[in-house]
């Protein structure tokens, strides 16, 4: 059995090749262009770190273009991060980084002999769970989050783990859940989102967990949420689509074999709007930067609506 990450992964990387070669290589070159010297990925601004690393590995994977070198380089990068104390985002994100290393080229970032790291890692983990079921997202957290139930889900998978007491994830997602179908972030949130929606469905399914038929409601809560534009809102109160969104939306829809409930073309558009002349994509309307986490969002957007 595949793994969620390596799945998604390989279907991003099947839709890819019905887009554009043009767009394609447009895109990885302006990737391939952002990689540092240490061999990491970076945001923005700063220094490269494990997070925007995974997205750009993940980007060029699904393009074809993660050449043996750009895999090794980032590898030996993600190497030096395994002795410093990293945050629960970079360290998931390490381990993403390291898997698509290893599908890429066999290039392995945690060696065979380093169990006390993964064995730490675990622990670490563990930390994070709460009494209603749920992941934190810190230590010290009281409530379950759902994003980070879904982070820490498909972590423990990549290193071969599973949640202790996986019957009591189950009972926290299904507590999330709104009644228009969505799911909510935090159980004090207010309204459902996207995002969290779509943490909520992938968690389900890398349980092995996930009843399709069970989520009509789920399936019309995110048809509602595309907007005049094409893309998705994160919320019912945010005016205006963003590429993350978009993204997760439709990964969602695919896992609930649903993807013809909403206007694939308008989707497909709005992605495309995202793209800046350079290469890379912008994550919303009033954004003119490319990035690398929303190229990620944009590339595999393009791949589900291909």
């Amino acid at each position: 059995m595949l793994s969620y990450l390596n799945e998604l992964t390989l279907r991003l990387a099947a839709g890819m090749q019905n887009v554009d070669p043009s767009l394609r290589k447009l895109h990885a070159t302006w990737l391939l262009q952002q990689q540092r010297l240490d061999g990491g990925f970076a945001g923005r601004e700063g220094e490269s770190d494990p997070y925007y690393t995974a997205f750009a590995l993940r980007s060029l994977l699904i393009l074809d273009a993660l050449t043996e070198e750009v895999a090794n380089d980032a590898a030996e990068f993600l190497r030096t991060r395994l002795t410093r104390r990293e945050g629960i985002v970079d360290l998931i994100s390490l381990i993403f980084g390291a898997a698509i290393c290893e599908m890429a080229g066999g290039a392995q970032v945690i060696q065979d002999g380093q169990t006390q790291w993964v064995d730490n890692l675990v622990q670490l983990l563990r930390s994070l769970r709460t009494d209603d079921g749920g992941f934190a997202k810190s230590p010290e957290g009281r409530a379950g989050s759902t994003y980070q139930t879904f982070l820490s889900t498909l972590c423990l998978e990549l290193i071969g783990r599973q949640p202790d007491d996986p019957d009591q994830v189950i009972a926290f997602l299904q507590s999330q859940q709104h009644p228009d179908g969505g799911f909510l972030e935090i159980r004090v949130a207010k309204r459902a989102g996207v995002n969290p929606t779509a943490a909520a469905i992938g968690t389900l399914k890398t349980l092995g967990q996930l009843e399709v038929a069970q989520h009509h409601a789920t399936v019309d809560f995110l048809a509602e949420m595309q907007s005049d534009e094409g893309g998705f809102t994160a919320n019912t109160r945010i005016p205006f689509a963003d590429l993350l969104s978009t993204c997760t939306g439709m990964i969602t829809l695919h896992d609930l074999n649903a993807a013809e409930q909403v206007d694939g073309a308008a989707l497909r558009r709005y992605a495309e709007s995202m793209q800046q002349p350079n290469g890379g994509f912008a994550g919303f309307y009033m954004d003119q930067t490319a990035d690398v986490e929303y190229t990620f969002y944009g590339l595999a957007t393009l791949a589900l609506t291909h």
